[in-house]
């Protein structure tokens, strides 16, 4: 095996010497020896994609188209998307010049911080959050702005946001991913109006990170592009609507302005977007937008199911209104750090779950748990949850 010359050990951005790898990842690998584990820690939708989905897509590769697509993704596809968000949000985009296919909402997010944020740009980030937006920040030469929203049932409050820019004026950029991982809250029309009017005034760029958009329960998504769309990049997909995170399909629409600055950084980043994936997506948002309904009902039965549980063995839980994620704060009375217990957990119950610190030093106390999974699995997860807590913890 070879090893790095060592006149060339110090040939590499350092800027990664401050980011470390996605603790999500790290420690699904750290316990994925465990035997017999029941694992609640990946965000992975516990259903397979629509079968009509995968035969547009089995059907794109049969008549093989197999050669590059548009940089920006085919017409067709950015067309379904335009016409999607407009019937189901309200928001409007032209296909041609606001809206650029990526591979996956994760790219999405990387090209359009690598093209939004110049070095020293401050970031205003909503905490905890998915760990990939302060490390991709910090890569642009952003500097992170943490907001810990743990005393507001895990929500930036118009208050809140009001005092963090009076005191950071330069802050140039926000993202606000709702509804959120690893919370699960979803923000009402009125929070996002008061949310959006401060912004607006301040003349503050939004990434909206909405790929858990379709997946709500008690209230319906609302894209806070419907309230400032000149000032707002929204980032979406289909890997969690209809349970496609293999296709990596996502997509950016925004201003014509920065979406082309955006997809000058997805070209150079990855050419274009994958052909089946395309074709896939194209026939989950037009003929597939009902997938969901079956998904979110049973979602929603393990997400109660989950939540009862775990307030009658004492964490404390804010109940999710969206995506397939519960944030259980850990008893008082055990004197560990969320990796300890979650390790703990893990070896000694069997059960997987993600330590609230990998979502940042807001997250510390808490555990992330999936109800993604099957109920069986969840039944029996919570089963061992409570032996642990009753007989070992």
């Amino acid at each position: 095996m070879p090893k790095l010359d060592e006149r060339l050990s110090n040939t590499y951005n350092h800027v990664l010497t401050s980011i470390t790898p996605s603790q999500i990842r790290s420690f699904s690998k750290e316990i994925s020896n465990v035997p017999d584990l029941i694992s609640l820690n990946v965000g992975e939708p516990g259903f397979n994609t629509p079968e009509h989905v995968k035969d547009a897509a089995i059907k794109s590769i049969a008549e093989n188209k197999s050669h590059y697509s548009p940089q920006n993704g085919w017409k067709e596809l950015r067309e379904v998307i335009s016409n999607f968000l407009s019937q189901r949000y309200g928001i409007n985009y032209d296909a041609e010049t606001e809206i650029t296919v990526t591979d996956g909402a994760a790219e999405a997010l990387s090209s359009t911080f690598l093209a939004t944020v110049n070095p020293g740009d401050k970031v205003l980030v909503p905490m905890p959050a998915y760990p990939a937006y302060t490390s991709v920040i910090e890569m642009a030469g952003g500097v992170v702005v943490p907001v810990d929203t743990s005393d507001d049932q895990f929500k930036l409050t118009s208050e809140k946001l009001t005092q963090v820019l009076d005191e950071n004026p330069d802050i140039s950029e926000i993202i606000l991913n709702y509804p959120n991982n690893p919370t699960g809250v979803e923000y009402t029309d009125e929070e996002l109006k008061a949310l959006a009017k401060i912004l607006r005034d301040r003349g503050i760029l939004v990434i909206a990170d909405e790929i858990y958009s379709e997946l709500t329960y008690e209230l319906n998504h609302t894209s806070i592009a419907e309230f400032i769309p000149n000032s707002t990049i929204v980032i979406n997909g289909v890997s969690k609507s209809h349970a496609m995170t293999g296709y990596r399909l996502g997509y950016v629409a925004g201003p014509a302005e920065a979406v082309t600055n955006v997809n000058k950084v997805h070209g150079y980043l990855v050419t274009s977007p994958s052909n089946p994936a395309q074709y896939g997506a194209v026939e989950a948002l037009e003929n597939g937008v009902d997938d969901t309904k079956p998904m979110l009902k049973e979602y929603r039965k393990r997400r109660d199911l989950v939540t009862k549980e775990l307030r009658k063995l004492g964490f404390k839980v804010t109940s999710p209104d969206g995506a397939f994620y519960i944030f259980a704060k850990i008893p008082d009375k055990y004197n560990e750090n969320s990796r300890e217990f979650a390790l703990r957990l893990a070896k000694e119950a069997h059960v997987g779950v993600t330590p609230g610190s990998a979502f940042g030093k807001s997250g510390e106390d808490y555990l992330r748990l999936s109800y993604a999974a099957d109920m069986d699995q969840i039944e029996e997860a919570m089963k061992r949850i409570n032996q642990f807590v009753n007989e070992k913890a």
